[in-house]
């Protein structure tokens, strides 16, 4: 299967990474991007070829995965256009929903949108994926296993639902940093030296993520049972909750999926 991505960007290049790792060759692979120094990069770290414009290879690929940002979208779709006969289009741009680049596509309806997230760098992502009435069961199952090259993948049914997706996962990873930042302040605060600080906060987060991944059990089943009563624990999480801290992650969550339903608006005008 031949895989022509359109953009060589850091998601494009763990895309490139991952599936080089599964067993692609790079000679299945091909990547055009305007930028020189992301051209070299991409050749010199993957072996991949790289172009500054699509043209016959991109054409006879099985699937174009297009990996620009989404304010470029329309016009790379627009360039797209005589280029495409049957194969499986995947966007991975935020906030471009499927009806709007099938009509940048000229009417073509064999598209993937999928949210993705920074861990994919890691290969430690998790996507979601939306595909179109027109795209089989083959499609998806090509559109998932090309994901899974970077971690993780699930299936929305309702593309609506790439808003809340975008929300919790699309940015969560900053809400994780965001709260790896207050752990490191008061552990210094508290008088630890900063690489303490910092080692303490990161793989306790590591550490209770994969406790949770790993257990069948509810996190707030979890918590209960780091909670002591009358203890250190008790006292934090009472402290937490008398400030809102949940009510105001759950606020916060829901304004970044109104924000990804407006994006959605502005981005897809003509």
């Amino acid at each position: 299967m031949k895989i022509a991505f359109i953009g060589g960007g850091n998601m494009a290049g763990a895309l490139v990474g991952g599936l080089l790792q599964k067993g692609y060759a790079a000679t299945d692979l091909s990547v055009v991007e305007i930028d020189p120094s992301a051209r070299e990069r991409l050749t010199a770290r993957f072996g991949v070829p790289s172009v500054s414009a699509a043209g016959a290879e991109t054409a006879a690929s099985d699937v174009i995965l297009l990996a620009v940002k989404p304010q470029q979208l329309r016009a790379v779709a627009q360039g797209l256009r005589p280029m495409l006969s049957k194969q499986l289009v995947i966007s991975i741009a935020a906030g471009i929903r499927t009806q709007d680049l099938s009509r940048w596509l000229g009417g073509y309806a064999q598209i993937v949108r999928v949210m993705s997230n920074t861990p994919a760098l890691v290969l430690a992502g998790v996507s979601a994926l939306f595909a179109m009435s027109s795209v089989d069961v083959e499609g998806r199952a090509c559109a998932q296993g090309i994901l899974a090259a970077v971690g993780s993948t699930l299936w929305v049914e309702r593309e609506e639902l790439l808003d809340a997706v975008t929300a919790v996962s699309g940015s969560g990873p900053a809400y994780v940093f965001y709260f790896i930042e207050a752990l490191e302040q008061a552990a210094s605060e508290l008088g630890l030296p900063a690489a303490d600080a910092r080692r303490l906060s990161v793989e306790t987060f590591l550490g209770a993520a994969r406790l949770a991944g790993d257990s069948a059990e509810a996190p707030a089943i979890l918590r209960a049972r780091v909670t002591s009563k009358g203890g250190t624990t008790e006292r934090a999480l009472a402290s937490m909750e008398g400030n809102l801290v949940k009510s105001r992650i759950v606020e916060a969550v829901r304004s970044a999926a109104e924000r990804s339903r407006e994006l959605g608006d502005e981005l897809g005008k003509d």
